[in-house]
């Protein structure tokens, strides 16, 4: 049993990212655009919105406009249909603090019950005439926005309830990483001191590592069919891992194709170290030096502050660990069985 524990411990924590991944609640949002969208300054704006989670209908519901850095309108009717669905109205002022014809303002929402939720470039407003001398309204610092007190994942406009996929796609690359390691070092120390051993280890967590690559593509897929629109597109870092996962597809051809025992361990062994060099410019260098709607690319931000707090922290590192876990079990389940079936050929 003690010898076990690593495989008890990654099947506890997976199955704790389970339960508390997919069960905790999603704090307050909005889902879709405000209708309508456009409008313009000295008019009064009328827009409705759609929350998620939300709760409008409580009594001390108040609500904002952020037209800059500083400035914010607070918005003086608020027609609340049930508790995801509102219309708002506010007057805008005749000129905005901004040298430019239009800004981009954020919806801010809250209530004892919500905290504050936010809605970036909510409205669109234009201005006719430009007013240097208007520098803010409002300052934002003199207002106590309410927080959200419950334990609750961070609501991202365009994520939604996908964010959970966090603990299943990212993690899968961890653990791919992780088993695609050790079998390229089994196959350097199989062309060090050639071992059957060495080869077939190497082989297990190479093939498994190459059936997480897919698992990643998958998930991945799935996740841009709902953030993006499209299932796959031109995305530079989808077409190079999509690359990289080909290059150690072929290693299992390779393998497949010599009936030759020795022959075949030391080709792919030396197949194995080139495929995981390419690794470098394919995932690491060339997702870095162009555009790319990835996160963590081509000037795109990774996952950080609001999208990855603390409650998100709480499942996403155990589920690298666990996850890491038990793809080096399942690897060294289909290495123990093809040294059994090895040894039992030998000695026929």
């Amino acid at each position: 049993m003690r010898s076990h524990w690593w495989k008890i411990l990654g099947a506890i924590i997976f199955l704790y990212v389970i339960i508390v991944g997919m069960c905790t609640p999603m704090k307050p949002g909005f889902t879709g655009d405000v209708v309508p969208f456009l409008h313009k300054a000295g008019t009064q704006a009328k827009f409705s919105v759609t929350g998620y989670n939300t709760h409008f209908t409580q009594p001390d519901t108040k609500a904002w406009l952020k037209l800059d850095s500083s400035s914010v309108i607070e918005i003086q009717v608020i027609n609340a249909k049930s508790d995801v669905d509102a219309v708002f109205s506010v007057q805008l002022p005749n000129n905005l603090p901004t040298i430019d014809s239009t800004i981009d303002a954020t919806l801010l929402v809250s209530n004892s019950l919500d905290g504050t939720a936010i809605l970036p470039g909510a409205l669109f407003i234009t201005q006719s005439t430009i007013d240097p001398s208007v520098k803010s309204y409002n300052n934002i610092s003199n207002i106590d926005f309410p927080k959200y007190d419950g334990f609750a994942f961070p609501f991202r406009s365009t994520l939604h309830e996908t964010v959970r996929n966090t603990f299943f796609h990212v993690a899968i690359w961890f653990a791919m990483y992780t088993v695609l390691i050790v079998g390229l070092i089994y196959s350097i120390k199989y062309l060090v001191k050639p071992n059957m051993r060495n080869d077939i280890i190497a082989s297990s967590f190479t093939e498994v590592g190459v059936l997480l690559g897919f698992m990643g593509i998958f998930t991945g897929s799935v996740w841009a069919r709902f953030t993006w629109g499209a299932f796959w597109t031109p995305d530079v870092k989808l077409n190079t891992a999509a690359s990289f996962i080909l290059i150690y597809s072929a290693y299992l051809v390779l393998r497949a194709s010599m009936p030759d025992q020795d022959r075949r361990a030391k080709v792919s062994a030396a197949y194995n170290i080139f495929a995981f060099a390419t690794m470098v410019p394919l995932i690491i260098i060339i997702p870095r030096l162009t555009d790319s709607l990835h996160p963590g690319n081509g000037g795109n931000p990774a996952l950080g502050g609001e999208d990855l707090d603390n409650t998100l922290r709480m499942v996403f590192y155990p589920a690298i660990i666990a996850l890491t876990l038990l793809s080096v079990w399942i690897s060294t389940l289909v290495s123990r069985l093809r040294l059994l079936k090895d040894n039992y050929m030998s000695r026929r």
